[in-house]
């Protein structure tokens, strides 16, 4: 695990927004559970019926689920989100679910980081060796025996914006961010 935000044993002294690209999820449960027991949260799932098996596995593992995307629920989502943050727990966010396009950053969470003032922290999960599904965003299955890396970059603080080009400019600056986490796309 490369922790490069410094929250792998520490005691928790603030909540993030954890980032993730939706094609690298389909760990996250598992290594959240056994890394950082200490830190309660919740996930932002799809809410379609593809979503359903996600967020039965997501509570499964013990964390709470907030249904919602882009395109359904939106605005509740973000608002249940924001409590949740305020709560003292953390949350997780695939930024370009659940349809894409792949490794686009959607504005909901520049909003959501910006409305709460939590910082955002990038995850990744890379596999030594995996199978890709013929899905929008060739979603990554680990093959049995193969290492995983989880990397944690380090957090970032979304700055307030007041025209329509500096949002974007906030966007594609988490994006490349997230993106430089990434080894093989």
């Amino acid at each position: 695990m490369n922790d490069h935000a410094g929250v792998l044993g520490k005691a928790v002294e603030g909540n993030y927004i954890a980032a993730l690209w939706h094609n690298r999820l389909l760990l996250i449960s598992f290594v959240l559970k056994k890394f950082f027991p200490q830190r309660p949260g919740a996930g932002l799932i799809s809410a379609s019926r593809d979503g359903d098996m996600i967020a039965d596995v997501t509570r499964r593992f013990g964390f709470d689920v907030v249904r919602g995307s882009s395109s359904r629920m939106g605005a509740s989502a973000l608002l249940e989100l924001s409590e949740v943050l305020s709560s003292g727990r953390d949350i997780l966010i695939t930024p370009d679910g659940p349809r894409g396009p792949v490794y686009e950053l959607g504005p909901g969470l520049i909003f959501l980081a910006q409305k709460t003032g939590a910082p955002v922290v990038p995850v990744n999960m890379e596999y030594s060796s995996c199978w890709r599904v013929k899905s929008w965003d060739r979603f990554i299955i680990p093959k049995p025996f193969s290492k995983v890396r989880v990397i944690i970059g380090p957090p970032q603080t979304v700055r307030s914006t007041s025209s329509d080009e500096e949002f974007e400019h906030e966007r594609l600056r988490l994006q490349n961010v997230m993106m430089s986490l990434v080894e093989r796309r």
